[in-house]
């Protein structure tokens, strides 16, 4: 069954292809029109040049000051097109080099509609496909309904994630780190612990996600999504919101930053000193360099302070038209993180 979120998300898709290929249609008819519309008023323009300017022209060409004034304002224009010139050429010439490095966009996180923006090229880039990410508490990312990849993570096909371990040195060192006093080590436990939890109902769902817990200070924040790495740097002392994004496309150009980024990440995923978190039990288990399990230890249990466990509150039961042998899974009451979690029908098979 496909999940009302993920229509809406196709819908508003189709939605903007469309105004899109409209305005395009459009855009092109009102060339036509100016053009058509300047060529009908030339004869009557070259007319009034003829009895008008040059009938002035006749009457001002010896004044002196005039003709100071003109040349003062052709050499004024002069320097303003060079200018124009110049700047375009370093551009373009930046531009290209942008494009070597597989760099197609650099978005800053401030304004209302810069977060926009983002969030729908997201949506757009991430639902349906395989998604790949490293934060650090990954609430303001995914886990808030605010959040920028709040529907891309409910409608991905598959997601890995990383984030810090709250129990970890590196979680605390960058807690302590920021310059905000509304910033502490345990706040920043608490969303980590808010996170989980969203991620255990996204699970109870039957969502293919799967979570490993780095324990190390966070260097960069990486969104892999599909063709598209969202890239940000971890700076000292400063919120990562505060940082631009840089997005690097993949492509056959063997320049690109595309692929550096992704084996970063594969890399930091097949590290066999960072455990993985099992969403049902609660565990931390470790993995061998040929991923077969080796070890496992129990992990705090994740529940924030306040909020009932998702399971608690997720019974199986059969549904009455329900083929033999089918389960339905009741869609997880999480309102006190969230009204709602969107993109699922209340029946998910």
């Amino acid at each position: 069954m496909v999940s009302g979120g993920k229509s809406a998300l196709i819908k508003t898709f189709f939605r903007e292809d469309f105004i899109k290929s409209s305005t395009h249609i459009l855009y092109h008819a009102a060339v036509v029109a100016l053009s058509a519309g300047l060529a009908l008023s030339l004869p009557a323009a070259v007319s009034f040049i003829d009895k008008k300017v040059l009938t002035y022209w006749s009457v001002i060409r010896n004044d002196k000051l005039f003709t100071i004034s003109i040349e003062m304002a052709i050499a004024m224009l002069l320097i303003l097109f060079f200018n124009y010139v110049g700047r375009n050429w370093k551009n373009k010439k930046l531009s290209k080099n942008a494009m070597a490095a597989g760099l197609v966009l650099t978005a800053s996180t401030k304004g209302f509609f810069a977060r926009r923006r983002i969030r729908k090229l997201k949506a757009k880039q991430g639902v349906a496909r395989d998604i790949m990410i490293i934060g650090s508490t990954g609430f303001r990312t995914f886990a808030d309904p605010k959040g920028e990849m709040y529907h891309v993570v409910q409608n991905c096909r598959e997601a890995k994630i990383m984030l810090l371990n709250p129990y970890s040195e590196g979680a605390s060192a960058r807690a302590k780190s920021i310059l905000n006093p509304g910033v502490t080590p345990e706040q920043f436990r608490e969303q980590i612990k808010k996170t989980l939890f969203f991620l255990k109902g996204l699970k109870a769902v039957q969502k293919n996600i799967k979570l490993k817990l780095y324990s190390d200070m966070p260097l960069l924040k990486l969104s892999i999504l599909g063709d598209y790495i969202w890239v940000q740097h971890y700076h000292s002392g400063l919120d990562i919101q505060r940082m631009p994004k840089y997005v690097f496309k993949h492509d056959q150009d063997h320049g690109s930053l595309y692929e550096p980024f992704y084996q970063y990440f594969l890399t930091r995923w097949g590290d066999p000193d960072i455990p993985e978190y099992d969403l049902t039990t609660d565990e931390l288990f470790y993995r061998d360099m040929a991923g077969n399990e080796v070890k496992r230890e129990r992990f705090e249990k994740m529940e924030p302070e306040g909020i009932a466990s998702p399971l608690a509150s997720y019974p199986l039961v059969l549904k009455n038209d329900s083929p033999p042998g089918k389960v339905v899974y009741p869609l997880m009451q999480v309102h006190r993180i969230h009204p709602r979690i969107e993109g699922f029908s209340r029946n998910v098979w």
